[in-house]
């Protein structure tokens, strides 16, 4: 069964179908057979994100001259999509590419976006973002890591944690409070890692799901960053920079949630069908062929809703409240269903073995990271 065999996203095109292709063909070469290893060393190889820049893959929204593929939204939740049919929960791409990448390129000066949005599109650069601090999660207005301007540097310290692409980041955009001691607004600060003085990379997260996703807490001790290097070249604008992209990060999330549903669906389907209980198939039964029936009907409802939303992107109407209603409903909705088709799969399906088993656990915290659907609801509701 193909959940999207009968259905077609209204903003697909073409051109999509065809970076469709790219992206599959490059998830099949040079991810699935690869994962098992990832998951063993806690992060992908260094060499993966050059080869996902040479294919074009990462920054393919950003415009070309600055070294991006010269897409929209709609070609990164593509790119997305097909890194949830591979199976790929170790890859930092929607972190690096439509996060980190898009904060450059609309607030950064002319200067910064030639200096490091090349390098993110190449693979050159691999880019976090270190919001999170050990006492300060979805309550951003709790972030204390400071930035104190000392003749043309400043110096930060403080530390964040849950940082995806830790281990591997060149790049990593600061969320910090600058102003006197740092108890003024919060700022961006672009900081390259390499041989930085006061940069301390932290242990890596031992996390329920996702093992090979590079996931790693930082220290910064003194640590000095050029003047040059805050994003946009003005103090406490990161407050209304955050709010401004956090719709986008929770659109990339609602993607992921919808596509990784119709997989774990249609990998239900295709055990159902094969797996004999008391002498038929596991389909036959009407209880299987029921809580598949709820499942795909559930997954084509959240399908339409975020397709719903990426147009909304699309056409720059996205706001905040219905960004968070996809966030919140895919991510709930996506457990929900993947937690029946553990059920149907029996044992199988709580062995690592299958890939239901590892859906199970990385779906977990998609009700967490990008703001907690608690937090989503209280959006929504400020709105009502």
């Amino acid at each position: 069964m193909q959940l999207t065999s009968t259905y077609r996203s209204p903003w697909m095109t073409q051109e999509l179908d065809d970076v469709r292709t790219l992206a599959r063909t490059f998830f099949a070469k040079e991810s699935v057979p690869h994962q098992e290893r990832w998951a063993e060393q806690h992060q992908v190889d260094r060499s993966y994100w050059n080869a996902a820049g040479a294919a074009g893959l990462l920054c393919i929204g950003l415009p070309e001259e600055y070294g991006g593929g010269g897409g929209t939204f709609a070609y990164e939740a593509v790119v997305m999509e097909e890194q949830s049919v591979a199976g790929d929960d170790a890859f930092g791409y929607s972190v690096h590419s439509t996060i980190v990448a898009p904060y450059i390129a609309n607030y950064g000066t002319e200067e910064q976006k030639r200096r490091w949005l090349p390098r993110l599109a190449s693979g050159e650069y691999v880019g976090a973002i270190a919001m999170t601090e050990p006492g300060a999660g979805s309550d951003l207005q709790a972030l204390r890591t400071s930035a104190r301007l000392e003749g043309e540097h400043y110096v930060v310290n403080g530390s964040k944690t849950f940082i995806t692409n830790g281990s591997h980041a060149d790049l990593v955009i600061v969320v910090v409070r600058t102003g006197g001691d740092g108890g003024g607004g919060l700022s961006l600060l672009v900081v390259e890692t390499a041989g930085l003085e006061g940069f301390e990379r932290g242990r890596v997260l031992a996390k329920v799901g996702m093992p090979g996703q590079d996931t790693r807490e930082l220290f910064f001790a003194d640590m000095r960053v050029p003047q040059e290097n805050l994003l946009g070249g003005k103090e406490g604008e990161a407050f209304a920079q955050l709010m401004e992209q956090l719709p986008q990060e929770r659109l990339i999330i609602a993607v992921a949630a919808a596509k990784g549903m119709e997989v774990a669906v249609e990998q239900t389907v295709a055990y159902a069908k094969e797996r004999q209980a008391f002498g038929r198939d596991l389909m036959k039964f009407q209880n299987t062929r029921f809580v598949l029936a709820e499942c795909a009907t559930e997954a084509r409802a959240v399908r339409t809703l975020v397709d719903h939303c990426i147009q909304q992107h699309l056409d720059g109407r996205l706001d905040a409240a219905t960004a968070s209603m996809a966030k919140w409903y895919s991510t709930q909705k996506q457990c929900e269903v993947i937690d029946r088709c553990v059920q149907v799969f029996g044992g199988y399906g709580y062995t690592l073995e299958y890939p239901i088993a590892r859906a199970y656990a990385a779906a977990r915290v998609q009700k967490i990271y990008g703001g907690t659907n608690e937090i989503m609801k209280e959006l929504i509701a400020r709105t009502l």
